[in-house]
């Protein structure tokens, strides 16, 4: 299997996660997790965060409340090469805030090494 690469980055109104796979080649591993990242912006647009908890095996910071501000958080998909983003933004800065301090929690446990500050572009 091709490894997979995980970014994530922290925008003034929300964030990001993008996935990709290292090989822009490999189809199967591209189609899989565009599947998973369609199906995870729909799950947590819902208010359903039971896959990051189950992979954490934790609750991760920042969920508790975007939970409770289901209706303030707005999730989108899109395709990007050899992989998926999802855009999680917000106008509401309690909900901005739970948005980074999930992003931060997914950049320690992930590893990617990606900025912890928000960006200012």
């Amino acid at each position: 299997m091709t490894r997979r690469l995980i970014i994530s980055e922290m925008l003034s109104d929300g964030g990001s996660v993008e996935v990709t796979t290292n090989d822009p080649d490999d189809r199967t591993n591209t189609t899989a997790i565009r599947s998973h990242l369609t199906h995870i912006a729909m799950m947590f647009s819902d208010g359903d965060f039971s896959t990051p908890m189950f992979i954490h095996d934790s609750i991760p910071p920042g969920v508790t409340t975007m939970k409770l501000m289901k209706s303030a958080i707005h999730y989108s998909y899109q395709d990007i090469s050899s992989g998926g983003k999802v855009r999680i933004k917000s106008d509401d800065p309690v909900a901005v805030a739970a948005i980074h301090d999930f992003l931060r929690f997914q950049i320690n446990e992930h590893h990617t090494g990606d900025s912890l500050e928000v960006a200012t572009h």
